[in-house]
């Protein structure tokens, strides 16, 4: 038996000589140092760790995949997918082609590209989301919706830097701070822009405690900030059981594109204040939410592969993604100003700022603000209001934009 041969042998089909010998490869090597790099994030900075060290090891492991080669030792293919996009291929949404050739991450990505993670990941929210502040306040609903302004202006400014229509959109989206419902519209529209806009989105959720307040102080004065607000009504059960039929029988006739989103939230809602459902109810809040996050992660990183992610675009939907943020936070404080107003200086105008979906983070960076200028006050449930509307108003935006684009 040839040792020496045998061994070289293995060193030739090892990835390890592929670094060196691959043409090319350098670009995957940024990408493996990226991942390591949002691993670091996720793991000792704590941004959004749940999603980012799945989304960073996902990354990895698509990277990793070019140098062992794209055939059978490959967990991730991306020609498989450009093949499946492609109206002018043979194998064009050709979900027998992928099955014969594909890698873990590739099943992994079917859910992604059929939206039935995004759309799990909604059923968990809805049993986690209490709308009795909503309910008691239906004012709310206006601050959600003026804080969507960011995702139409970051569309237009997409649109005039270049990107197409269904690009502008996905990008847009990420001003809804809602990672999901941008994963979910940008797989429909601009999958090959999917990773940097799941990075956008979900960084600029963790990093909502330093991008919100500036804009918070610049936007309103000592005196408004220190307003103490009254205690909401108490809202019956029979209202909290009534309120996820109406409005999933509402918005899915008014816009039928938003059915998997918002029909899963509301169904969620409703396993939670039902009163029947516990069991559902507490699967949906813990196990299924935490097996379909580890999916969806790993999944959505796995489309991070160098040639789709370093270019100038990306650099340019980082950009955008944080002024679709900003002004979506202006948007809700604009809103919050003219309550307080109209209300005669009754309703603290922080509570806008809270109208991007990100629940709760944004109402408690609400209240943390409030209580540093009014001890005594306690913004947080009248600012889970806006809050959860803008989650029913960052899907009702992705919803209309996929009625527009989605052909």
């Amino acid at each position: 038996m040839d040792i020496l041969g045998t061994l070289q042998k293995l060193g030739m089909e090892s990835g390890f000589a592929a670094f060196f010998l691959t043409d090319g490869g350098w670009k995957n090597l940024i990408m493996i140092l990226i991942s390591f790099g949002l691993l670091y994030l996720g793991i000792v900075k704590k941004f959004e760790p749940l999603l980012l060290c799945g989304i960073a090891f996902g990354c990895l492991l698509s990277n990793l995949s070019y140098f062992v080669g794209m055939g059978a030792n490959a967990l991730y293919h991306p020609e498989l997918w450009e093949a499946f996009l492609d109206e002018t291929s043979p194998y064009f949404h050709s979900y027998g082609h992928i099955m014969s050739n594909a890698g873990l991450l590739d099943f992994f990505y079917i859910g992604v590209k059929a939206g039935i993670y995004p759309s799990l990941i909604f059923l968990g929210v809805g049993a986690m989301t209490d709308f009795g502040p909503l309910l008691s306040n239906p004012k709310s609903l206006l601050l959600g919706a003026a804080a969507q302004l960011g995702v139409f202006v970051a569309f237009f400014g997409a649109v005039l830097l270049g990107f197409t229509g269904p690009e502008a959109a996905s990008i847009g989206i990420i001003g809804g701070a809602d990672g999901p419902t941008a994963i979910y519209l940008t797989t429909k529209l601009a999958p090959q822009l999917l990773g940097p806009i799941a990075i956008a989105a979900y960084s600029y959720m963790a990093l909502i405690p330093l991008i919100q307040p500036p804009i918070m102080k610049l936007f309103t004065t000592d005196k408004m900030r220190k307003v103490k607000m009254e205690q909401t009504r108490e809202v019956s059960k029979t209202e909290k059981i009534v309120f996820p039929i109406v409005v999933a029988t509402f918005v899915i006739l008014l816009l039928p594109s938003t059915a998997p989103l918002v029909g899963c939230l509301m169904l969620g809602n409703l396993f939670r204040e039902c009163g029947v459902t516990d069991r559902l109810s507490d699967t949906s809040q813990n196990a299924l939410m935490n097996i379909v996050t580890i999916f969806l992660a790993t999944s959505v990183g796995a489309t991070m592969v160098a040639q789709n992610f370093l270019n100038f675009n990306t650099i340019k939907i980082i950009v955008l993604g944080l002024c679709a943020f900003a002004i979506s936070t202006i948007g809700g404080l604009v809103g919050g100003l003219v309550m307080y107003k109209t209300s005669g200086g009754r309703i603290n105008p922080l509570i806008g700022s809270a109208g991007v979906s990100a629940v709760p983070m944004a109402a408690r960076v609400a209240q943390d603000v409030g209580r540093k200028y009014n001890k005594t006050n306690f913004l947080l449930m009248h600012a889970m209001g806006p809050n959860v509307a803008g989650v029913i108003g960052s899907a009702i935006a992705a919803g209309f934009l996929l009625s527009v684009f989605g052909g």
